[in-house]
């Protein structure tokens, strides 16, 4: 028990500290409102004090200009410190994800690089500072904007012009308003110094008085606004001397209507000019100004009047006075003077109680009259039955509740600047008092006359509460006094009441104390309102009483409708409204109030008006409007009159037409697509739209076009082919022409699309089926080439030729709407122009059943198994325009049409962007979320036509995609070098290669041109290579006059407009060791007169690698060893001499005459070369060998079956074939003409340097002396015809026809089985070979198809390649390079010389019959050995 005691003591000692600690904790309070000027009421209860919130410095309109940066000062004070935060055009910025746009410790916005084109201005607009204390309020700035200068451009430019000596000049050089403050002038492309006798105006123009001698020259004006500077024209002003002779009084420049805010400065131009020489004088309400005596009046230069610092005094109008003596003439101007909003009375901080009305207020003047919108933490006050505004400006709160606390501001606006000014509203608890005598801001029915309260009992509930009146607009409520206090002498009371279903809650008190009765007034017609009444004393209040259920009752005697209301537009911002009095006035009518709303809003304004007739001015243009008009009796409102619509009258378009576009058709006309204007700016019905274009290159000749109104696009036709030319259209009204949009330029194609035939088949075909309906895509056709003027779409079940639907060009998707549920559709496309459909492309698809709500994203609450359809889709985003800004980069913007006029997000949307390359194979695209109406897109490939759409979200609910917008990519240098770079010998010419190469991978752009480097040495500094320089649409060259047996590198860089390339991997190639007549035509290697290598690193000891293939001249490309060398030799002359002896011994069966007439007969026998341009003499091969069958297939079959032809091994590997020995090179060169004449110089094509020589093996097949083709140019040598043509030589096609060369046919033939093939040409005349007559003499033909240059200057002579009968065998898929193959049985050169010297003397015509049949039968044998 004493422990429990104790425990009871320690207990109430501490609850005794305990509450002496919260009594000084409210005391504290207390005394806090005591010093801020309050008074505490009672020692239980304290006063929150008002807390200085407010802004030190606010923001204010600035001029910026692009790149450079901004700082928008904001500052508040409170206490604790306000959270800053910024809005632009009303929306809250993101400054924590923005890299340009920061917030300063102070709350200031810094803004750095400022961005601004034509179609992206995203830091101009409005902004507006918001400081916010939390569980205090919030407070918003002033709005502030924030212009930046466009882009330079000159309305008017300066002119040239002669002046006289000590006379006036002038200078135009009008600039957008916004970059006069950066407009400069030079002389002489100097700087020009301005003085009191050369000045600039604010307009930009230069001003030159009393001319001397040295101000002639050379004028420009400049501006520098941020970017480069922009000049003017150039012209010369002449100072002539004074001709002492009298002139004209003319104004060269006059005063125009001004209109300036107070406090700034104002020039009111006015220049004459005349001789003798003018003096100006300016008067102002026909009362003469004194400028000599003033100091806010200066005269200018020339006679300009300056007025510093301007007032509202000097509003009026101007006269400029120009007098030279002979004659005055005079000019004037209105000068307006308007004034930013001013507050004569700023509300004042508030306190009150729940349920009482209060008044904020608000006296405001300005010029023009500022409007005043009412602002509670930062959101806009909505006028309502319990938030009305009186008296104009002041803002009156009905029935306050707990959460009306917090900070009210009011805004006062005008066309020159807003401000703002705030108060504080406290709402105490009831058992506080209001701490001072009653503020004229409190209404009198809510005054409060409480006395500090003391401690003691508080009344109990009045009794017998009762409607002792109820009329239709007041209830007079009397009760008796509580229970608690029979007498109730010092007793107020409080009467409670709201609407039935409102908890905000109104009181009214008592006027004097013992008052047990009360009128409530301004209530509405049959209407429910609930009472309470509750009985204060000096301790507080009492209890309340039980609600009391009252309504009102109808409206009775009040006035009927205004009779005869009509409106009538008086001008496009005035309308003027006339009624007449009432029939059943119910009494006397004490006002009238005229309603009037915009059509298509639900703001309703209204006005009070004591005569029948009012005008409203401040209306929009050609805007329909609706009025009503109430009259008022005692008693109240009356009866509506019904509403009467009028419109505003027309005026001239106030903004050009939007989303100008331009469509190039074809190389004569183009397709011009617009948008009207925005129909707040229409201000009128659009009549029609003028459309006036120009070229480029010369801006004086405009061309003028009318269209009607509801023409959207115009095809202007008879333009010039590949020229540029400029657009701009206006917008028409009946009352003129509005402003025009800016020039957009389209260039003309230099040639058309075709057209003469139908368009291919489109690239791809999509289907997506849904429940009712299926979205078909596509892509065009791949060939670009042919005009395309739409898609057809044919749907149907079972069969696509149900329904047709034809679409766009350039659509590229379309829904196929009310279609059967659980269908099978047959969807065809097919592209069209005006010579018919091309050909279809077919899909199928089947819809989804009922049953499927994959697609549905809505179901019913609590009734999950129910789909509802899908919400109505939004409109998608229109006038999307890609924007190129680098090689990687595009900006993507666009327009909301479901967004209000002003283009501002304030909800939770979202778009899409998507966007692909313009590959029709290409389907795949890339997607990326936006929440602004415009998306920077990056990382895109350099010179790539790109195309993007945009679909919006908001919710559940989302558009289809946009039409879509193209844009190419700017170009970059090549990435990556040139790529298959071969080298290869050039046919005939050792000392000439030909270069090839394939396109860079990565190019960047159109390839202008490609660098060949080359040298002898890899290692040299590339500034030491022989430079090569190719055109862009080539893919080989030639080079002629290299060094023999000399290792080559080449390197290729390739060049676009924007630059040069990377370089290519070195690639080597050496040149034969000398000329020989047996090279091959294709001869290619990697160590001589072959394929060029890649040495990728190849160091100064760098040689060859060993290889199998030799030079045409038996010349190894790298050392071999002597043992081995020697190996080869023997092995060459055993098979030599096997061969010579098999030969020999079959030729001692033939008989002399027989040999006689072989020769005869190859005599007559024309060889086969082929050579451009004459390839119709080209005969097809008689023989085909296939080296895995060895099967040899006579084309043209004699029906003689003796054979005669000379046997010939054929090589069956590469063992077999031995090298030719160049020990013949000097008998070559001194035969050269006699075997082969002045043959024409082949050059090899692009596509079969592209595609590498083919390496072939060289045989001759017979010892005949070799026969010069037809083709050839017949050789100048002294020998006959007859007896210098070359036997059956072998010639690669260098053109790579396949119309009569027997080179093409065997390529088609490698190419269809993959088989080496080889061509032997028979020599019978009368067979395959016809013997055509023998062309006449001439001089060499050279038919050079690449651009040659010689490496190095040297004196060799062109040797010649001596020609023999040679089959080209196919070695298609092997890598071996060409070795040239010599049979035993070929003749030296001398001995061929001596069978052609024989050959006209002993051979005869008649013989050549019986040759051909051993030929022909010798061919039988010989297949017959191979078959088996």
């Amino acid at each position: 028990m004493a422990a429990e005691r104790g425990a009871r003591r320690l207990l109430s000692t501490s609850s005794f500290w305990l509450y002496c600690l919260l009594l000084l904790g409210r005391r504290a309070p207390g005394a806090a409102a005591a010093r801020s000027g309050s008074t505490p009421q009672s020692p239980g209860a304290s006063i929150r004090t008002f807390t200085p919130f407010y802004f030190l410095v606010e923001p204010v309109d600035t001029l910026s200009v692009r790149g450079s940066s901004v700082i928008l000062n904001c500052s508040a004070y409170s206490e604790p410190s306000p959270k800053i935060e910024w809005k632009k055009d009303g929306t809250f910025l993101n400054l924590v994800s923005d890299d340009r746009r920061q917030l300063l410790p102070d709350g200031s916005l810094f803004i750095s690089n400022v961005v601004h084109s034509k179609h992206n201005k995203p830091d101009e607009g409005y902004y507006q500072c918001v400081a916010t204390v939390e569980s205090l309020g919030t407070i918003i700035s002033r709005t502030a904007k924030l212009i930046v200068a466009g882009l330079p451009r000159f309305t008017s430019q300066p002119e040239p012009s002669s002046i006289y000596a000590g006379n006036n000049a002038i200078l135009n050089c009008e600039v957008n308003a916004d970059l006069v403050p950066f407009v400069r002038w030079e002389q002489n492309r100097q700087p020009l110094l301005l003085d009191d006798r050369v000045i600039k105006l604010p307009s930009g123009m230069l001003v030159i008085s009393n001319a001397t001698e040295g101000d002639g020259g050379l004028y420009r004006c400049v501006v520098e606004s941020g970017g480069p500077p922009k000049y003017s024209d150039e012209v010369e002003l002449k100072v002539l001397p004074d001709p002492e002779v009298t002139s004209d009084l003319v104004f060269l420049k006059q005063p125009s209507p001004l209109v300036r805010v107070i406090g700034q400065d104002v020039v009111l131009p006015c220049v004459a000019s005349g001789l003798p020489t003018p003096t100006i004088k300016w008067m102002k309400n026909e009362e003469a100004l004194d400028t000599e005596s003033s100091e806010r009046l200066v005269l200018l230069a020339g006679g300009s009047l300056e007025i510093s610092d301007v007032t509202e005094d000097d509003a009026g109008t101007y006269f400029c006075i120009a007098d030279n003596g002979n004659e005055t003439i005079e000019a004037q101007a209105e000068l307006t003077v308007q004034a930013q909003p001013e507050f004569l009375k700023q509300p004042t901080n508030i306190y009150a109680h729940e349920s009482m009305d209060i008044v904020f207020e608000c006296e405001v003047t300005g010029k023009p009259t500022p409007t005043v919108k009412w602002v509670k933490n930062g959101d806009m006050v909505i006028p309502s039955d319990y938030f009305k505004i009186v008296k104009e400006h002041n803002l009156q709160v009905l029935g306050l509740v707990k959460s009306d606390e917090g900070f009210y501001q009011c805004i006062a606006e005008n066309d020159v600047g807003n401000a703002q000014a705030g108060a504080q509203l406290i709402i105490l608890e009831h058992d506080v008092a209001i701490p001072t005598l009653p503020p004229t801001s409190l209404t009198s029915a809510t005054t409060d006359h409480l006395a500090p309260a003391t401690t003691g009992p508080l009344p109990s509930a009045p009794r017998d509460v009762v409607a002792s009146l109820v009329s239709t607009r007041f209830i007079k409520l009397t009760w008796r006094t509580p229970a608690s206090d029979p007498h109730g002498d010092n007793l107020t009371y409080s009467v409670f009441y709201t609407k039935e279903g409102i908890a905000r809650e109104r009181v009214e008190n008592t006027s004097h104390p013992g008052e047990m009765q009360v009128t409530i007034q301004n209530l509405m017609p049959a209407t429910v309102y609930i009472f309470r009444v509750m009985a204060q004393n000096k301790h507080g209040s009492g209890e309340s009483s039980a609600p009391l259920r009252v309504e009102t009752q109808p409206e009775v005697q009040l006035p009927g409708p205004a009779p005869n209301l009509r409106a009538y537009a008086a001008s496009p911002t005035s309308i003027t409204v006339t009624w007449e009095t009432p029939v059943s006035g119910n009494g006397e009518i004490q006002n009238y109030k005229l309603y009037y709303m915009e059509k298509g809003t639900d703001k309703e304004q209204d006005v009070d008006v004591s005569s029948h007739s009012y005008t409203i001015n401040g209306l929009k243009k050609y805007t329909e409007y609706s009025f009503r008009v109430v009259a008022y009796n005692k008693h109240g409102p009356g009866v509506s009159t019904p509403d009467v619509a009028v419109r505003t009258l027309s005026d001239v378009p106030s903004a050009a037409p939007q989303n100008l576009s331009l469509e190039v058709r074809n190389s004569k006309s183009i397709m011009i697509h617009w948008q009207p204007p925005a129909p707040a700016t229409q201000n009128g019905q659009i009549t029609g739209y003028k459309i006036r274009y120009r070229k480029a290159s010369r801006k004086s000749d405009v061309t003028e076009t009318l269209v009607s109104g509801t023409q959207l696009s115009q095809l202007i036709e008879g333009l010039d082919r590949g020229t540029e030319y400029n657009f701009r259209v206006a917008a028409l009204t009946i009352n003129g022409t509005g402003p025009a949009t800016d020039w957009l330029s389209a260039e003309t194609f230099e040639s058309d699309l075709d057209e003469t035939r139908v368009p291919e088949v489109p690239s791809s075909l999509h289907v997506r089926p849904l429940v009712t309906s299926i979205v078909v895509s596509w892509t065009p056709p791949e060939n670009q080439n042919i005009v395309v003027r739409g898609y057809a779409i044919g749907y149907g079940i079972g069969s696509p030729h149900a329904q047709t639907i034809k679409v766009d060009y350039k659509q590229r998707y379309y829904t196929i709407e009310n279609l059967d549920p659980s269908s099978h559709y047959v969807i065809t496309l097919k592209a069209f122009n005006n010579v018919g459909e091309g050909i279809p492309l077919y899909e199928s698809a089947v819809t989804r059943p009922h049953t499927d709500t994959s697609e549905v994203d809505l179901f019913v609450i609590n009734a999950p198994y129910t789909p509802v359809p899908d919400p109505t889709p939004m409109m998608p985003p229109v006038g999307v325009q890609a924007s190129i800004l680098s090689h990687d980069t595009i900006r993507i913007t666009w327009a909301d049409n479901s967004l209000p006029k002003h283009q501002k997000i304030t909800d939770s949307r979202y778009y899409t962007v998507r966007w692909k390359t313009n590959i029709p194979a290409n389907t795949k695209y890339k997607n990326a979320n936006a929440t602004t109406l415009s998306y920077l897109v990056t990382g895109l490939k350099p010179n790539t036509l790109y195309e993007f759409s945009v679909m919006v979200t908001k919710g559940r609910r989302s558009s289809t995609w946009s039409m879509t917008a193209h844009g190419t990519t700017f170009e970059l240098v090549p990435t990556s070098p040139p790529k298959d770079v071969t080298v290869v010998s050039k046919e005939g010419k050792p000392k000439t290669i030909i270069v090839n190469w394939q396109p860079p991978s990565e190019a960047n752009g159109k390839i202008t041109g490609y660098i060949i480097y080359y040298s002898t040495d890899v290692n040299a500094e590339i500034h030491d290579w022989v430079i090569e320089p190719v055109v862009g649409n080539r893919l080989t060259h030639q080079i002629q006059e290299l060094t023999l047996d000399t290792p080559y590198y080449f390197k290729i860089q390739a060049r676009n407009s924007k630059g040069m390339g990377p370089m290519s991997e070195a690639v080597q190639f050496r040149t034969p060791k000398a000329d020989s007549s047996d090279k091959m035509p294709n001869d290619q290697a990697s160590g001589s007169g072959g394929k060029g290598s890649r040495l990728p690193d190849l160091g100064s000891d760098y040689k060859p690698p060993m290889s199998g293939s030799n030079s045409p001249h038996g010349s190894p490309t790298s050392p071999l060893d002597s043992n081995m060398l020697l190996v080869i030799i023997v092995s060459v002359g055993v098979i030599t001499i096997v061969v010579v002896v098999i030969i020999a011994v079959f030729c001692t069966r033939r008989t002399t005459s027989h040999q006689k007439k072989k020769r005869a007969a190859c005599k007559s026998v024309n060889g086969s070369h082929k050579y451009k341009g004459n390839s119709k003499d080209v005969k097809p091969p008689d023989l085909w060998i296939h080296h895995e069958r060895l099967e040899l297939k006579p084309i043209d079959k004699s029906p003689d079956p003796n054979p005669i032809m000379t046997d010939t091994p054929i090589p069956r590997n590469s063992q077999d074939i031995t090298p030719v020995d160049n020990s013949m090179d000097s008998n070559i060169h001194q035969r050269r003409n006699s075997y082969r004449g002045h043959e024409s110089e082949d050059s090899m094509s692009t596509l079969a340097g592209r595609r590498g020589m083919r390496p072939k093996m060289m045989m001759p097949f017979d010892s005949q002396p070799p026969q010069q083709s037809v083709r050839n140019t017949p050789s100048t040598d002294t020998m006959p015809a007859s007896s210098s043509q070359t036997c059956c030589t072998d010639h690669q096609d260098p053109e790579g026809a396949t119309s009569s060369s027997y080179l093409a046919s065997s390529q088609e033939e490698d190419s269809g089985q993959s088989l080496p093939t080889a061509h032997v040409r028979p020599s019978h005349p009368l067979k395959s070979f016809a013997v055509p007559a023998v062309p006449p003499p001439g001089p060499p033909a050279y038919d050079p198809a690449l651009p040659s240059t010689p490496l190095l200057s040297q004196q060799a002579l062109n040797h010649h390649i001596h020609s023999v009968k040679t089959a080209s065998i196919g070695t298609l898929g092997r890598s071996r390079p060409p070795m040239p193959v010599v049979v035993p049985s070929a003749p030296e050169v001398q001995e061929t010389t001596r069978m052609l010297e024989d050959s006209e003397s002993s051979y005869e015509p008649d013989e050549l019959t019986k040759e051909m049949a051993h030929l022909e039968g010798l061919m039988k044998d010989l297949n017959a050995i191979t078959t088996a």
